[in-house]
């Protein structure tokens, strides 16, 4: 014992040494002169809001000495950079460090205080990654559900080249100022209507032609050359250029108005085996469609969400609940064409990553003094009140606007501002009303609940947001894409659209989130085509996705995609789910993000090096310390000390020798059971331990892995570029 405390004493008396270039590497070093403290990778216990609790374990060790373990608890503010994919841990406040086995409470409390002193003043980088991996074992994280609308969109199945093109309800047309023609205002589709009530729409490098606004559309080359000229001059070149340029025969449309969804295979579906399973995949389509060889039932994978028919010919489509999934979905391998639907299988490590992700805010430091926002209106305000709550939302606005105990609320790029008039002047909110909870998924503002207020000062205001607010949600142990829900735009001088969660083919990916496709391109989508300013389809973030069909990209499961989607068509890169909306803001954000915001000399890492011992040490939430050998066992590294040898022990050597020639037994040694001392011994680990132990292990392992998968994909910053952009 004597050593430990020598070793807790010379750390008292002088300063830490700074290393350069720790990186994300755990576990890390701190040394001073011959001493060197090791802190191994953070264990999570609790995460409320943007306040993250865990403990570390960590060693002293003094040079030619035996190294003394303990653990230390602490509590930080979590600042996350999701396209970035790491976190700060801000305000890093240690509250408590044990040396299990060490006695001597009055050095330990002086090297605690020190040692507190020293991190506390710094900021602690981690992989967003090995966050997510040790939030699994965090025991009072809530699985966020909601009651969603899973009632199927209709759903159409080609076998030739289509395309869905849908209108936000029925067709609002409006005049483009001196020309002899309209415009369909609720679409994000270029279609337009002549003097003679002929539609057109555009679409690539095809123009379409029919006497009805929804149907018998069929392609030309006879377009009026005012309805041209002025595509030319509104539609952005890459909608021109898009996948149609490869294409021979124009490609039939559907024109629908409510919602819906398409399924195109590539001729006739073919279907392939999946390893392992008594299933079947179509493998010339972009969708995901499996088939139940023992029900023949096929299943497609819709915005997060299973529906099964008999028939994929015009059939009979119904909702499936998660857990109701054959158990072959489980088994689908990871090495398959099929393994990105396991995030929809609930139970799967890919699933509970992807819930996971739904608990991780993206956080921001907002100017009190710069932020502003500007609220348009059509016409005289108009509010209507939110079924069950006492909210009213305004319908003619441009942004999210609630009226609450005579109070206006706008939330714009997940800021709340407070106003006493809806004409404003706005600023910024250091209270988020309770009200807004009440919120229901029926409602357009729903996603505004996911929108939280953490902490204020006079000068500025810590926000965050789930990515809830971007429409994203879990149901059923699995993450699913928009409410279900249809929201009445609203029209009178100029359109205003709401999210919606059909008609895009959304998809989920485990590199790159959310996406879409809708049977070619999504260089149909004229995204810059409308003179309104908002964008016609839901938040920010989603405008990339499948391109080019199923043919280019992920054909070999999406730990290849992962490396390679990108290279092989698939428009991916940083996290689109996750896209930041603050980085929308040229004012107000003052930071954003965490790693590219933080000062270099107030980052634990960059005062700490990386060390060359393995990741292997834990705590347990007694301050137990536990390492894991090459073999999978666990020893107790608490720090015990031999006991005295008791004067009436046994001499090793027998009292009196033997005389030559004859034979004598040695002593036996004395049973566990008999009036002995023996040397105090560390405690054994129980199987229950084990097992505990076990999980932290795996976890970690599995943090650590998509870290480093991350990290090595090629696509900067640790956003898990690559992704499925298809199958082969």
């Amino acid at each position: 014992m004597r050593h430990i405390i020598i070793i807790l004493c010379f750390i008292l008396t002088s300063s830490f040494v700074v290393a350069e270039g720790s990186g994300l590497h755990w576990p890390k070093e701190i040394k001073k002169n011959e001493t060197v403290v090791v802190l191994y990778q953070p264990q999570l216990e609790s995460f409320k809001g943007n306040i993250l609790e865990g403990r570390m374990a960590l060693s002293v060790t003094r040079k030619d000495k035996k190294p003394v373990f303990g653990a230390l608890w602490f509590k930080a503010r979590l600042a996350t950079d999701l396209e970035e994919r790491t976190a700060v841990l801000e305000k890093l406040d240690i509250q408590k460090i044990v040396f299990p086995g060490v006695k001597d409470s009055v050095k330990i409390d002086k090297f605690s205080e020190l040692f507190k002193q020293e991190v506390e003043s710094w900021n602690l980088v981690m992989s967003l990654d090995r966050i997510l991996a040790g939030l699994e074992e965090v025991e009072n994280l809530n699985e966020l559900s909601v009651k969603l609308n899973n009632a199927p969109p209709d759903i159409y199945f080609r076998t030739s080249p289509s395309v869905l093109i849908t209108i936000d309800g029925d067709p609002i047309y409006k005049n483009i100022e001196g020309a002899n023609f309209d415009y369909v205002v609720n679409t994000a589709f270029f279609i337009v209507k002549d003097s003679k009530n002929k539609y057109y729409i555009k679409g690539g490098k095809f123009w379409y032609v029919s006497n009805e606004a929804t149907s018998g559309y069929t392609d030309t080359n006879k377009v009026p050359s005012d309805i041209k000229k002025f595509a030319d001059k509104n539609l952005p070149k890459e909608e021109q250029d898009s996948a149609t340029a490869s294409l021979t025969e124009a490609p039939e449309l559907i024109v629908v108005t409510k919602p819906s969804e398409l399924i195109t295979t590539d001729g006739d579906p073919d279907y392939a085996t999946i390893e392992g399973t008594t299933l079947l995949y179509v493998s010339n389509t972009e969708g995901d469609i499996v088939m139940d060889i023992n029900s023949q039932v096929h299943y497609v994978l819709l915005a997060g969400r299973w529906y099964k028919s008999s028939s994929l010919e015009d059939g009979s489509w119904t909702f499936v609940e998660p857990a109701d999934l054959p158990a072959d979905f489980s088994k689908i391998p990871n090495d398959s064409d099929m393994a990105d639907v396991r995030a929809s299988v609930p139970g799967t490590p890919e699933a509970q990553e992807a819930l996971l992700e739904q608990t991780i805010p993206q956080t921001a430091t907002v100017d009190r003094k710069t932020a502003t926002v500007e609220v348009k209106w059509d016409g005289d305000p108009k509010f209507e009140k939110i079924e069950g709550t006492n909210i009213s939302a305004a319908k003619n606005s441009d942004k999210t606007v609630l009226l609450i105990k005579n109070k206006y609320y706008c939330v714009d790029d997940a800021i709340w501002f407070v106003s006493d008039n809806p004409l404003g002047p706005w600023t910024v909110s250091d209270v988020r009303p309770d009200e807004v909870d009440r919120i229901p998924p029926e409602s357009e503002a729903y996603n505004v609940k996911y929108v939280y207020i953490y902490e204020s000062t006079p000068e500025v205001v810590y926000v965050g947001y789930l990515p809830g607010y971007t429409w994203s949600f879990a149901y059923g142990g699995c993450v699913v894409y928009g409410t279900g829900y249809w929201y009445r735009p609203w029209y009178y001088h100029y359109y205003y659209p709401r999210p919606v969660t059909w008609g895009f083919g959304v998809h989920w990916n485990p590199y790159t989130g959310w996406g879409f496709s809708f049977g070619l391109s999504y260089g149909w989508i004229g995204w810059g085509f409308h003179p309104y300013s908002r964008a016609y389809w839901g938040p920010r973030g989603y405008h990339y996705g499948y391109r080019h069909g199923y043919a280019r990209g992920y054909n070999h499961g999406y730990y290849r995609g992962a490396r390679h989607g990108y290279a092989a068509g698939y428009r991916a890169g940083q996290r689109n789910s996750y896209n930041n909306v603050y980085r929308n803001r040229n004012t107000g954000v003052k930071h954003t993000g965490t790693a590219r915001t933080q000062p270099a000399n107030r980052t634990l890492n960059n005062k700490a090096r990386p060390s060359t011992r393995p990741n292997n040490v834990f705590a347990d939430k007694k301050g137990n310390v536990y390492q894991r050998d090459k073999s999978g066992n666990w020893q107790n590294k608490n720090n015990a000390k031999p006991a005295q040898r008791p004067t009436n022990q046994p001499s090793k050597q027998p009292a009196t020798q033997p005389s030559k020639g004859t034979t004598q037994k040695p002593q036996a040694r004395p049973s566990t059971g008999q009036n002995r001392q023996t040397p105090q011994q560390r405690p054994s680990v129980s199987s229950q331990q084990k097992q505990q132990l076990n999980h932290s292990y795996q976890n970690r392992n599995r943090g650590n892995q998509n870290y480093n998968r991350a990290r090595t994909s090629g696509y900067g910053g640790g956003g898990r570029g690559g992704a499925r952009g298809g199958r082969r």
